[in-house]
């Protein structure tokens, strides 16, 4: 029997996060009134003093959401299971640094820096996976939450980027010691990089140089139209090929065309908002590799599948196509199901509403190419150094 996905109801905000939209003339996040500064100065971190920072991964903590099983069953078009065994790499040669979408349920303006249910399984959801071919850090940092998403102020989201640059620079300075770094961000965590990148990585070559790339996940990157480069950066191109180091992708999927009101797609006239299809980096469409969490978690997404599946993942394998679309200004990953008849594996659905696509699905629709990408380039960043 087809099955739809389930979705518990706070996880329909909890990834959706803030995001910036057609409004934003200067480019800063729809509930934002300004772009929030950097801090002027910052103290100095000693690698070998304690760490104050809380992590939510980190390669030698106890229980790292990150380093879970990944051990995965590939369902067929013909319902066929196939259980993959792969697990974390034992020496990667690069760090991954994950940055959460909102997910927090506390009622505060700001998350506290306390580890709850939420922040796990959206680790384990969108950034487990990556462990196959990057350490993966991932720090608790102080997000605008869900209780005032629509009307976060600019304070909040001060607090939130300097919360996060604070995590940014322990990592440089304790953990890094030059390794090659791959940035990985879905909504509010995609638009809290952008603004890291721009404000404290490009303008410091020493940390520009060891950017492998940086995936942005429904946060509305802007280039010039037509361009690959530009925009929101200056020195960092879209990912044009998995060899290409220094590169952003960035997107949002939708499966229809997003209507004028959406949040995602537009952008001020002589921009468009950036799309890389990471099931074909070069150009055109291409057959998306799909990675879900098996089991429901808490505020996750969770597709439901077959019963006798047993393994942590669930792979669907000739579903889902993607391409890049651009028409009359709106850019977007336009996703195509391709099941032929008969094919009874579940279906996506919008959850929020057709203005918001399938954003949750974002860092899950093409998990599969994300993790081959990131290894290619991992290869290649390692090679020239």
């Amino acid at each position: 029997m087809r099955r739809r996905v389930a979705v518990i109801v706070a996880s329909f905000v909890a990834l959706a996060g803030c995001v910036s939209t057609s409004s934003h003339a200067t480019n800063v996040p729809a509930t934002t009134t300004a772009r929030p500064a950097p801090p002027t100065t910052s103290a100095t971190i000693e690698p070998s003093a304690p760490d104050p920072q809380v992590w939510l991964c980190k390669p030698d903590k106890p229980d790292d959401p990150c380093l879970t099983n990944l051990d995965s069953t590939t369902v067929g078009p013909d319902g066929t299971q196939t259980v993959v065994h792969v697990a974390p790499a034992a020496e990667p040669k690069i760090d991954c640094f994950y940055v959460y979408p909102t997910v927090s349920q506390q009622t505060t303006p700001n998350a506290t820096l306390a580890i709850d249910p939420a922040e796990v399984g959206v680790a384990v959801a969108q950034a487990a996976r990556y462990s196959q071919v990057c350490r993966v850090f991932a720090p608790i940092y102080r997000q605008g939450t869900l209780s005032t998403i629509g009307h976060r102020s600019a304070a909040a989201a001060t607090i939130a980027f300097q919360s996060l640059l604070a995590a940014w620079k322990d990592y440089l300075v304790r953990y890094n010691d030059g390794r090659g770094i791959v940035l990985i961000g879905h909504s509010q965590g995609a638009i809290l990089l952008r603004q890291l990148i721009t404000e404290d990585i490009e303008p410091d070559a020493s940390v520009r140089d060891d950017l492998v790339s940086a995936i942005l996940l429904g946060a509305n990157v802007l280039v010039p139209a037509g361009k690959d480069v530009g925009g929101d950066f200056t020195d960092f191109a879209a990912c044009r090929s998995a060899s290409q180091v220094g590169c952003v992708i960035a997107y949002s999927s939708f499966d229809h065309t997003p209507p004028s009101n959406s949040l995602f797609g537009h952008a001020p006239r002589g921009d468009q908002v950036l799309c890389t299809n990471p099931a074909a980096l070069a150009g055109g469409s291409g057959d998306l590799d799909p990675y879900f969490p098996a089991r429901q978690m808490d505020s996750i997404v969770s597709f439901p599948t077959q019963p006798d599946v047993t393994t942590a993942w669930v792979n669907y394998p000739d579903l889902f196509r993607a391409e890049c679309e651009n028409v009359d200004g709106t850019s977007w990953l336009q996703i195509t199901d391709i099941r032929k008849p008969g094919d009874s594996r579940p279906h996506l659905m919008d959850a929020l509403g057709p203005t918001w696509g399938l954003h949750i699905y974002d860092g899950n629709i093409a998990l599969g190419d994300l993790v081959d990408i990131v290894r290619s380039e991992a290869a290649a960043w390692h090679s020239r150094t």
